[in-house]
């Protein structure tokens, strides 16, 4: 996506600059650093495919010019630059994301301007505004995770070497190999740049006496009536989780997020699961749950205490996959999309398979209190729900399963995957766990379809479906109260013919 640069002028007269890349709605960027050119920042993990990144260029950095006062470098004194970007681009509530040091900026821009808040996400965060420290105590006994790495030895040799004659510049090179999960090509190709993209000569004002005052900080936090998200990396020695858990308190409507495996620079480390975490987060209509520590993204509309009805996905789907059939049942019912794990915007824990999903599922409605839904099922899906249906009666009130494969072996069997030609929206990963299911099946998956005890609905594709038809005539001859109904529209029945779908639906009593 293209970049464009532009500029304004903030409060003393200096010339900033700043980036936008992407589409969707604004999400104002503040880099780290402090006073790192914003070129490290990259595309944020693919960021730009959900929102329009406004990158701020900090006075002094990137093409932005140098103040007239260097007092003015001083981390509090630039909350009035973020504020003259906010005015320059016309909204009355920003969206912030803050970086590293800048998570001390967007700190302070909270605190001082609650009321032009929509969101903030504070990645990795410096926590000085708020009166957390990280001791050098803190920091060794955190670095010790990567005890076992083959560079730990020589790197922990030069930090221990560090006194007060060793310049910022070298000292910031030296702490880089600790700053992500992975020392491998992508992150030293990323931190070779941190020597000459921070303004060394400024950085020290960014901390200078009188930039923070953490107990005045906290108080003014509690008026912070917008969601914050506060991402720390998993291997990060500063923040650690626990230190970024602390910041996270300070917000009256914060969480505290943890991207396993990752240091500092989360977007490097791991771009997807950190794309997907904040997306998830900034999208108004997604909301996030986590199930045997896998988060989950889903989606919901209609009345609050109404019947619930939860929709699952097929192989590669993810929730907007089921907008117009979600739209025709929240007139009455309370509507649930899930994005099952390695889909949408929930994680990629990288285990799949048919069980694992039907746990996903049971896990899901067990954590929002859903005992006795309705659970409507498209293919893998549907798959995992009729699983789960056998497994935990209880947990399913009626099921629908459309087009979904009922567990005889396939044949010819099918081989491995290969890698995809282009990018896709899934973790590919999921078609040789969910093959190898579909090869060679438990029998007990179809023995066990005796067990249903929910009322059940199966719905076929008719002859252009790639699945065989007649396996789902013999699972209706099975299952205890089903019927079967076919919909002449291949395998992708709620997307093709959604009127027919509903009606269906709406007969069967959903």
């Amino acid at each position: 996506m293209a970049l464009h640069t532009r500029t304004f002028t903030t409060y003393d007269g200096t010339a900033l600059a700043y980036r936008t890349q992407g589409q969707g709605e604004p999400l104002v960027v503040l880099p780290g650093g402090p006073l790192r050119d914003p070129v490290y920042l990259g595309d944020l993990g693919g960021l730009p495919a959900h929102r329009t990144l406004v990158v701020l260029h900090a006075r002094g950095t990137g093409d932005s010019a140098a103040p007239a006062d260097p007092a003015t470098y001083r981390c509090d004194r630039q909350v009035a630059d973020v504020e003259a970007l906010r005015t320059h681009l016309g909204l009355d509530r920003i969206d912030l994301l803050g970086h590293s040091a800048a998570g001390n900026l967007a700190t302070l821009y909270a605190a001082a301007h609650p009321e032009r808040v929509r969101s903030l996400v504070l990645v990795t965060p410096g926590t000085r505004a708020v009166g957390v420290e990280t001791s050098d105590e803190e920091w060794d006994k955190a670095a010790e995770c990567f005890a076992d790495r083959p560079w730990y030895p020589e790197a922990r040799a030069a930090l221990d070497a560090i006194d007060d004659t060793t310049p910022a510049p070298c000292v910031a090179e030296l702490v880089m190999p600790f700053a992500y999960g992975r020392w491998d090509e992508a992150a030293r190709a990323h931190a070779a740049g941190v020597r000459t993209e921070v303004n060394w000569a400024a950085a020290a004002a960014y901390y200078g006496d009188g930039a923070f005052t953490p107990e005045a900080t906290r108080r003014a936090l509690r008026a912070v009536t917008a969601p914050v998200l506060v991402l720390a990396g998993g291997l990060d020695n500063g923040p650690t989780p626990a230190k970024a858990a602390e910041l996270a308190a300070c917000f009256p409507h914060a969480e505290a997020v943890v991207q396993a495996g990752a240091g500092h620079f989360p977007w490097v480390d791991d771009p997807g699961a950190f794309a997907r975490a904040v997306a998830a987060f900034l999208d108004p209509g997604v909301r996030t749950v986590t199930v045997d520590g896998v988060r989950l993204a889903y989606r919901v509309r209609g009345p609050e205490g109404a019947p619930p009805v939860v929709l699952v996905h097929g192989r590669g789907g993810d929730s907007t996959d089921w907008t117009e059939i979600a739209a025709g049942l929240a007139a009455d019912r309370r509507v649930y999309a899930l994005d099952l794990r390695g889909h949408g915007l929930s994680d990629h824990p990288g285990e799949y398979g048919f069980a694992a999903l039907r746990d996903e599922i049971g896990g899901f409605l067990k954590a929002l209190g859903l005992a006795g839904a309705t659970v409507v099922g498209h293919s893998m899906g549907g798959a995992a729900a009729c699983l789960l249906a056998q497994r935990e009666p209880a947990l399913v009130g009626r099921l629908v399963l459309e087009d979904a494969p009922v567990f005889f072996p396939v044949l010819p069997p099918r081989g491995p995957a290969g890698l995809p030609e282009e990018p896709v929206a899934f973790d590919w990963a999921v078609l040789d766990a969910t093959n190898a299911d579909l090869n060679a099946p438990d029998p007990a998956w179809r023995e066990e379809l005796t067990a249903i005890t929910a009322p059940t609905l199966i719905i076929g594709g008719g002859p252009t479906s790639h699945l065989p038809q007649g396996h789902l005539a013999w699972m209706a001859e099975r299952v205890p109260d089903a019927r079967l109904v076919t919909i002449e529209a291949g395998h992708l029945v709620h997307a093709a013919r959604p009127r027919e779908f509903l009606a269906a639906l709406r007969e069967f009593g959903v």
